[in-house]
């Protein structure tokens, strides 16, 4: 039977169904036909993927994607596509009032698949340079349920972010209505941890399926005691159903707590990038690098393809839509190659480490669709123009660790 596309001879790896291998996957009118040994049908299109590794496409839990709405918003379409990702979530760009803008123009017209948190704030994450909850009366509950409820395919949860600089002197009430908000349409909520909210007091609020974003991170308030222990609510959390993300950003992964949480045995549910425009250029670039530092820290490129392919589906109740590659599923698929040689990775912090593995896209199947990276060098590199255009008209926003400049260019 002919298929429409068929990529021959890669190391399969779908912690959706088990599967570790050298298949060839055929797709069929946009979806997966059949994963199996030396397939020899015939086909509009083959492709010889052999000594590389196939995955279900990626999926990047946070990042912010509101372009031209926004400060911290980037044009993701063609970067995702040129790096393995076919579904992206934006971690709360639109609060309800600019909801309805982020559908139109951000939304539809993307290639990627895209998803969104809705911000308690009502302004959602507008400008860089203020704190979003620093007023109360930005929240608004039943206005943030209302739109999740309106547009439930596209509205994953409800977003907060919890630091001193996000919330002022407002302490963890913004998380309290952002779970008002949540419980009132049965969906989760994310929360931004960082410096000046205790970490405790986030914990003990959130529910089965909730997620925590930015487990790494190093500003304080972080998951480790004065001991380097993992605090024993983190540990208490998770055996509620928490979830932990890593949510890499400009600011908010930290080698040295990284490093200790890996120890002690505690390690993220998934792997996303925070990625902005204050972060595109250094130190995140892309979720096949963000992975690579994980890689390279001892994880097993198994675990690493589970913490973002099912693992996220799982984390936004679409296991089984998003995040495999089984039979009848979308044609969702990422290929890469893991390069050897001597890397240097760099955390929000300045810090540097050495690694010897990376993780380098080759191609992304979209919805039976083949991008290259190559292909897309133009459109990323306007997405690269416009992110430094943005850094220029803002500057520094507030609450950064380092300078943020537009110095490590990703195309030539």
């Amino acid at each position: 039977m002919a298929c429409d596309l068929l990529l021959k001879g890669a190391t399969v790896v779908d912690p959706s169904q088990n599967m570790h291998g050298i298949f060839d996957v055929a797709i069929t009118d946009r979806k997966i036909d059949r994963i199996e040994s030396d397939i020899q049908d015939e086909a509009q299109q083959i492709i010889d993927v052999a000594g590389k590794y196939l995955t279900p496409g990626w999926i990047d839990l946070h990042a912010h994607v509101y372009a031209g709405a926004t400060t911290f918003g980037i044009k993701a379409d063609a970067l995702c596509l040129a790096t393995g990702v076919t579904t992206i979530v934006d971690a709360g760009s639109p609060g309800w009032t600019n909801l309805r803008g982020f559908l139109e123009y951000i939304v539809e017209p993307s290639r990627t698949r895209v998803l969104t948190f809705v911000h308690i704030s009502s302004i959602g994450l507008l400008n860089s340079m203020r704190g979003e909850m620093e007023d109360i009366r930005n929240a608004d509950p039943e206005h943030t349920a209302r739109v999740i409820a309106m547009w439930p395919e596209t509205c994953t949860g409800v977003k907060v972010r919890q630091g001193a600089l996000q919330v002022g002197d407002n302490g963890v009430e913004p998380l309290n209505l952002a779970i008002q908000a949540a419980e009132m349409v049965d969906t989760r909520v994310m929360v931004h941890i960082d410096k000046g909210v205790s970490l405790p007091s986030i914990l003990e609020r959130l529910r089965p399926g909730d997620i925590v974003t930015h487990c790494y991170q190093g500003k304080g308030d972080h998951i480790l005691d004065g001991h380097d222990e993992v605090i024993p609510e983190v540990y208490e959390a998770r055996r509620r159903g928490i979830i932990f993300d890593l949510g890499h950003g400009a600011g908010s992964f930290h080698y040295g707590i990284a490093l200790k949480a890996f120890e002690r045995g505690f390690y993220s549910d998934v792997i996303s990038t925070d990625l902005h425009v204050y972060s595109i250029f250094d130190p995140v670039y892309s979720l096949p690098e963000t992975a690579s530092k994980l890689l390279n820290m001892g994880l097993e490129f198994e675990e690493v393809v589970r913490q973002t392919t099912v693992n996220p589906a799982r984390a936004i109740g679409q296991e089984g839509q998003l995040g495999t590659i089984k039979p009848g599923s979308e044609a969702d698929v990422a290929v890469f190659d893991i390069l050897d040689g001597d890397f240097i990775f760099t955390d929000s912090h300045g810090r540097q480490e050495s690694g010897n593995r990376k993780i380098e896209p080759y191609l992304t199947v979209r919805k039976g669709d083949v991008f290259y990276p190559e292909t897309l060098k133009t459109e990323v590199k306007e997405t690269l123009r416009r992110a430094a255009e943005m850094i220029e008209i803002t500057g520094v926003p507030y609450g950064a660790i380092r300078e943020i400049k537009p110095y490590k260019p990703i195309v030539e």
